[in-house]
């Protein structure tokens, strides 16, 4: 496998406002772009979990995914026009730093997903079923590679503590 688990943290997130654009097939990252949609989200303060993050997050609703590109913020942040929302309870959430070539598909392959999952349970982490995970797009460790041409993707799953 070309992507590697460097190390798992726990990490405990408030209640927290999504704010961005759901998805219900494949979401969109180069409208984002195109669009310039994430200057608009970063004039209000984030929590501490989203950092200077973009996020990119799905959890099972009736059964199917549901998916959302956008950023964490404090629960009573004002929604600008033009995007959604999904509030979210306070969750702890086992965060995979998982190294890989910039650009590789292997950082979203249902293997490197199942790794994370693994390695949770040996970690002693219990996954919180159906609950969110988040794929945080941190700058610097996902937008400048290392000598090896290596990035860091953070990806975060709910578990049960």
């Amino acid at each position: 496998m070309a992507v590697k688990l460097l190390e798992i943290k726990k990490e405990s997130c408030p209640a927290a406002r999504l704010i961005g654009r759901k998805y219900t097939g494949a979401p969109n990252w180069g409208e984002w772009f195109q669009n310039d949609w994430f200057s608009a989200l970063e004039v209000n303060p984030r929590i501490s979990l989203n950092g200077d993050a973009y996020i990119g997050a799905v959890h099972i609703v009736n059964g199917m995914p549901e998916r959302w590109i956008g950023m964490f913020f404090p629960v009573d942040t004002q929604v600008p026009e033009g995007f959604e929302f999904v509030d979210i309870e306070a969750l702890d959430y086992a965060v995979c730093y998982l190294s890989g070539k910039e650009g590789s598909g292997d950082f979203f392959s249902m293997e490197t997903h199942n790794m994370c999952l693994e390695a949770l349970r040996a970690g002693g982490f219990t996954r919180k079923e159906d609950n969110w995970c988040f794929e945080r797009y941190n700058c610097p460790r996902y937008t400048t590679p290392d000598g090896e041409g290596n990035v860091i993707l953070d990806y975060g799953i709910s578990v049960i503590i």
